[in-house]
């Protein structure tokens, strides 16, 4: 059984079979909301629901998984910690804004997000904090020491982890998630990702780069 509540990083924790149910619980959510239930879930994944209990154990288990497996796609590139340097963390900064702006601007996200905060203090179900721990928090959880390995090479100044992170993440977001979430055909091509990934990796760079900071800062 898959734990819920565990971050997945990468396609390895998973067999291509629990990819594929998890691949249509994303749709079915795309396509119907919160009215995803196991047996649509199994119906449309062409598996049974025993095997979805004994993978995911319930409902919540599913969903979980399910917003864990599409927050696996936000990348976070390994760095060396010994051997750090300036183009080696800009380039692991710039993969993950450009991976995170492709996923939140995807149809699944999109669909998932509206659901979400459409629960969000409703009572009905956890959705709402699945995601918020399972996207948002747990991508804190993995760019953090990407941060903190540039602060130990002397490559970024910064007092709080949890700070710059909510910097960085801001300046990659901007306002395009909400825009997307209120129904703003926002055009987003490789291009203009790519554009937007370097130019707020620069930005940050900027801010908390530690040849940038004033002395006694």
């Amino acid at each position: 059984m898959l734990q819920a509540g565990t971050d997945i990083d990468t396609s390895e924790t998973l067999t291509e079979r629990q990819q594929a149910v998890l691949d249509a619980a994303l749709r079915l959510l795309v396509e119907e909301g919160d009215n995803v239930t196991m047996t649509a879930v199994a119906r449309r994944a062409s598996c049974s629901k025993e095997t979805l209990y004994k993978w995911f154990g319930d409902r919540d288990g599913l969903l979980t998984a399910t917003v864990q497996w599409q927050a696996s796609k936000v990348r976070v590139a390994p760095v060396d910690r010994k051997g750090l340097d300036l183009a080696s963390l800009t380039a692991s900064l710039e993969r993950f804004a450009s991976d995170w702006l492709k996923v939140i601007s995807s149809d699944t996200s999109i669909a998932l997000n509206r659901v979400a905060v459409g629960h969000a203090g409703s009572g009905k179900d956890d959705l709402g904090a699945i995601v918020l721990q399972n996207g948002r928090f747990a991508l804190a959880r993995r760019l953090k020491p990407v941060l903190e390995a540039g602060r130990q090479a002397g490559l970024l100044d910064f007092e709080d982890a949890e700070t710059a992170f909510r910097t960085f993440f801001g300046l990659v977001g901007r306002d395009v998630q909400i825009r997307l979430l209120l129904g703003d055909r926002v055009e987003l091509t490789e291009a203009t990702i790519g554009g937007d990934a370097r130019r707020a990796t620069q930005q940050f760079l900027a801010l908390f780069g530690a040849n940038n900071r004033p002395k006694g800062l």
